[in-house]
Parts: C-alpha cells; sequence; structure tokens
C-alpha cells in the first residue's frame, strides 16, 4: 500500500520558536543562532591561532572584515540571482540596500572569503599558516547558523516520508535547513579527525569546500519547487548548485596541487637527507 506523503507516521513536529521580546525589539531565533554561529566561528579562530603559537591579530581583525563581506555577498546573492522578482518596482534600489532582509549563505561564504582574502593582503599577512585554522572554524559556526533556518524552516523541500522530514502544514517535506546544519557537522567531524591525527596538515580548507561542495550540490536537488516563493533555477539548477560545482572543483585542484608541491619537495630533499647520513 502506498504511504501518504501528506501524513507521513514519522516525521519532525513543525514547530514555531516565539522570539524574545527586549522592549520594543523582537529578537528572532534565526538571529540568535546565526549571531552564535559567527561567534563561535571566531572563538574557534583566534583559540586556534593561540594554541599554534600564531599572531592572533590577524584572526581577531578579519572577523569584522569577514562579517561585514558576508553580509553583503549573502544578500546580493540572494536578491539578483535567487529572487530577482524582489528587485521589481520602483523600490528596487532600496531592495538592494536591505542587507537584513534575504541571505543565501553560499553568497555569505563567497563575499566572506573575499574579504578574508583582501584583509591578508593588504596587511601583508601570509594566509597559509592560517589556512586549516579557518577549516576548524568555519564548519562548525556555519552548521550552528544553519540550524537558525531550521528554526524558521525558511529552506523547505520536496513532500516526503524521510523520517527526518518536518511536517509543514501543507504536508511532510524535506527540510533543507537541517539537511545542511547535519551535512556542516558530518564535514566538521571529518576535518577535526584529520587534525587530531595531523592528516592533510595545510589541506583542511580545500577538504572542507571538497566535501560540503559535494554534498550541498546534491541536496539542492530536494529543494520545493511547488511553493509560490522557491529559489530560481537555471538550467536546472539553484545559484548555490553552481557555487558547489566551484567548491568542488577548487578543493580537487588544491589537494592535488598540494600533494604535487609535497612529492616534490620530499625528492628534493632526499638527496641532502642521503648525504647528511654519510651514504
Amino acid at each position: 500500500m502506498q504511504r501518504d506523503r501528506r501524513h507521513p507516521t514519522c516525521v519532525i513536529p513543525y514547530f514555531t520558536i516565539p522570539p524574545l521580546q527586549l522592549g520594543p525589539i523582537d529578537i528572532q531565533p534565526f538571529g540568535v543562532l546565526s549571531a552564535l554561529g559567527v561567534w563561535l566561528a571566531c572563538w574557534l579562530l583566534v583559540r586556534g591561532a593561540r594554541v599554534r603559537g600564531l599572531d592572533e591579530r590577524p584572526a581577531v581583525g578579519v572577523a569584522t572584515w569577514a562579517l561585514v563581506g558576508g553580509l553583503v555577498g549573502a544578500h546580493l546573492m540572494h536578491v539578483l540571482l535567487y529572487h530577482p522578482e524582489e528587485l521589481h518596482g520602483s523600490w528596487k534600489a532600496w531592495q538592494l540596500l536591505k542587507f537584513w532582509d534575504g541571505l543565501s549563505s553560499t553568497g555569505g561564504v563567497l563575499g566572506g572569503t573575499a574579504a578574508v582574502v583582501l584583509y591578508f593582503r593588504t596587511r601583508g599577512v601570509p594566509f597559509s599558516p592560517y589556512s586549516d585554522l579557518f577549516a576548524l572554524a568555519i564548519a562548525p559556526g556555519w552548521a550552528v547558523a544553519r540550524l537558525g533556518c531550521f528554526s524558521v524552516h525558511d529552506h523547505p523541500g520536496r513532500l516526503t516520508t524521510f523520517p527526518l522530514a518536518v511536517a509543514f502544514p501543507e504536508g511532510a517535506r524535506h527540510d533543507l535547513g537541517l539537511y545542511d546544519a547535519l551535512l556542516l557537522g558530518f564535514v566538521s567531524a571529518i576535518v577535526y579527525a584529520c587534525a587530531r591525527r595531523g592528516l592533510l596538515r595545510d589541506r583542511l580548507l580545500p577538504l572542507v569546500a571538497l566535501l560540503y561542495g559535494i554534498g550541498r550540490f546534491f541536496l539542492d536537488f530536494l529543494r520545493a519547487s511547488d511553493l509560490a516563493y522557491v529559489d530560481a533555477r537555471y538550467f536546472g539548477l539553484t545559484p548555490a548548485q553552481y557555487v558547489c560545482i566551484g567548491f568542488a572543483v577548487y578543493g580537487v585542484l588544491a589537494l592535488r596541487r598540494s600533494r604535487a608541491t609535497r612529492k616534490s619537495g620530499a625528492a628534493a630533499n632526499e638527496p641532502q637527507q642521503l648525504d647528511a647520513i654519510g651514504v
């Protein structure tokens, strides 16, 4: 007998978290969890620099740049690529400036990355000693921030009977906010396991890009297409899927280039090592 997709027996109940009232200000759970994710990433970055004996000042100073760049990139990608219909009408310029109204996480990563690169270059600080620290900070911080999306269910997926579905009012659906948080939690576990074992040193950031890029690319096929307010598709793919292709390509190329560099370095050092032991 075919199962009813509108009323499956095992799903996550649809829930709403009331905002925290501070006088006239409503603090939404999305904002709280997003801010917590940013704080966690910054704390892990600074702590990692301290543990490795690196200068903490770049880790502290880059946080504001990454936050501003991330907000700008997240909003512009949301408006220009995900929902360009919001630019229709005489107030389209104002919509571009409303950085608090509509955010794309992949756009935030692109904007934040651009800001980080600009920060390190303008200060003449080499990025490579900090690259692993960014990998170990971004993945768990991003996972917490994506729980904010889950808290407001703003990324509904297709109707389904999957046990991790959420019982939306119109039927049980995948909740991509939850899935993305789980994916980033998995990526975090992998990179922390590699760091503890000394594996892929100075290559954890490409690993994060590769793992997340592949996982998110396939998750986006679960996004809803039957609702009034859905993400735009370009040749059948969401904007995030194109970004994730770039993430995966960067991850593969960076890992291969790093491996080739290490092999050539080891070959160059081998004669010196032989001379040192008198061979």
